[in-house]
């Protein structure tokens, strides 16, 4: 029997920021995160929001402190560009499932005018039923192991909003008939469901052959970075690709504390100051500059929402040469 070779040990070590992948087509995105994990060494993480494994495209993934406001990206608008080929319906709304039915293909669904008023038809608030192969629960179970078992059980339509869509006529990779579809829609928006119910209101069905997040919460793929890449760099690269946690803040009104200020905000104590009102912040303390979390606003009151804890602050001030030493910290 031949000896299996040693497994290699990893020491984790504290990282904090946000890395951009674009994750590559048949892996899930937690097999992305736990690349990735591995590869930075790091001992916290977490992705923000699902891609299946036969979709690309960005995936931001949060290290460290950058974990805390993770949901921010989560129920962030989302972008993508797919390809739907039309006459085929599948079992699982693309091209991995049996196929259900076959029509052919109408000349006027593609006409400019058909696809306009279609398009029409799915942007605005719409109504979503969920597929069952979709990692939605019902009974404690994922619907997509009720389908694996040959069970379908029901669904609740879900509301959703497609912000913008744009259709125009394609040819699959195998030259079928196909349409093009570009949809900036809101979290929770199925994009495999929705391209059957183009293809539905065009007559003739549709599954989908291609599907590509192309940007998510103003994160686009010009950030990302793929795992072979970052496989290929060296450690001191595979750092340098991290993007600091404020990025996932970056739509955010800025407060920034003096240290005696910033000391107990930190220690979750509210704030008076000339702020107007809003429903989140970001607070930074300014000596050394230092992302302390985030919050709101009322009546002139900042409220702690989510705070780094000192020893982040720390962590992350460490990693930045350019950082002081001194400052906030001294102060809680």
């Amino acid at each position: 029997m031949t000896a299996r070779a040693p497994r290699i040990r990893v020491q984790r070590r504290p990282v904090h920021g946000v890395l951009l992948i674009d994750k590559p087509l048949g892996l899930s995105s937690n097999q992305a995160l736990q690349k990735a994990k591995w590869l930075l060494r790091a001992e916290k993480a977490g992705h923000t929001g699902t891609l299946d494994p036969l979709a690309t495209g960005v995936l931001p993934l949060c290290f460290g402190a950058a974990t805390k406001f993770s949901q921010l990206q989560l129920d962030a608008p989302k972008t993508y560009h797919a390809v739907a080929r039309l006459g085929v319906t599948t079992s699982t709304g693309d091209a991995e499932g049996e196929v259900l039915a076959e029509r052919p293909v109408p000349p006027e669904a593609l006409s400019p005018e058909r696809l306009a008023a279609v398009q029409r038809q799915f942007t605005g608030p719409i109504a979503q039923v969920p597929p069952m192969h979709s990692a939605l629960k019902k009974d404690g179970r994922a619907l997509y192991e009720y389908a694996r078992a040959g069970i379908e059980v029901e669904r609740a339509p879900r509301n959703v909003e497609i912000f913008e869509l744009n259709l125009a006529p394609a040819l699959d990779a195998y030259t079928y008939p196909a349409i093009n579809i570009v949809v900036k829609c809101s979290k929770g928006t199925y994009i495999r469901t929705l391209g059957e119910d183009i293809g539905a209101a065009l007559g003739c069905g549709a599954h989908l052959t291609f599907l590509r997040r192309i940007e998510t919460g103003g994160l686009g793929l010009a950030a990302c970075v793929t795992l072979d890449a970052l496989e290929a760099m060296d450690e001191e690269a595979r750092l340098a690709c991290l993007a600091p946690t404020e990025l996932l803040l970056c739509g955010q009104p800025r407060i920034e504390l003096g240290a005696n200020e910033a000391g107990r905000f930190l220690s979750g104590l509210r704030r008076r100051g000339a702020w107007p009102d809003a429903p989140a912040v970001a607070v930074f303390g300014l000596a050394p500059a230092a992302l302390l979390g985030a919050g709101h606003v009322v009546a002139g009151e900042l409220i702690p929402d989510r705070l780094l804890s000192p020893v982040e602050i720390e962590q992350i001030l460490k990693s930045t040469p350019s950082a002081a030493s001194a400052g906030i910290l001294e102060m809680i």
